[in-house]
């Protein structure tokens, strides 16, 4: 009740705090994969549109963590948008006995992903470049013990999109690194004077 929430709010244990902190890569996190199967009795992978996890970092979304003492929620809200960016999708979680991997595909642009909404507005005026081009993208394939990696890469002077797998180089077109279970991705803001020459 609202009541009971006020006077809650007037507690030391619950006053809200704001911690600045700097960031090496952000931590999405994908919901909860329900596996569903189709009428021929294979699995469905789900799927979730890159926005929807990077709605953690809004300002206003609250995330509950939980610690052997106590429960508390966090927001996050980014300060500042560097000239390089690294999301690492969490595809993977540790329990007392083995790793589990979720499958879900994460539907992403290769090009245009602006980040203005996730900066607070005074922040925003500082900004004047929010928007980036995806420029590789780390792939996880198979079990979480036993599977393998591959990579994308975009060759930036010719704008052609490689997979990179151990020894093996291929061309590869945009759509279909979209289609992967990215793991790691690093993006690169775009500045005034650039052009896209990405071809997506």
């Amino acid at each position: 009740p609202a009541e009971e929430k006020a006077q809650l709010l007037q507690n030391q244990e619950y006053q809200e705090r704001m911690v600045e902190s700097t960031f090496l890569y952000l931590t999405l996190d994908l919901p909860t994969a329900p596996l569903y199967k189709d009428e021929k009795e294979q699995l469905i992978i789900p799927q979730v549109p890159l926005f929807s996890i990077l709605a953690k970092f809004n300002g206003s979304t609250e995330k509950e963590y939980k610690t052997y003492k106590e429960n508390f929620l966090k927001r996050f809200q980014l300060t500042r948008l560097p000239p390089y960016l690294i999301f690492c999708i969490k595809r993977f979680t540790k329990n007392n006995f083995f790793v589990e991997k979720n499958p879900t595909i994460v539907n992403f642009p290769i090009t245009n992903v602006d980040l203005r909404e996730y900066l607070s507005e005074e922040v925003q005026a500082a900004h004047s470049h929010t928007t980036y081009d995806l420029i590789a993208n780390i792939v996880h394939d198979g079990k979480p013990s036993e599977g393998s990696y591959r990579i994308h890469v975009l060759h930036h002077g010719t704008g052609k999109w490689y997979e990179l797998q151990d020894l093996q180089v291929t061309d590869i077109l945009p759509q279909m690194i979209t289609l992967s279970e990215a793991y790691i991705q690093i993006w690169k803001r775009r500045e005034e004077d650039e052009t896209n020459q990405q071809g997506a």
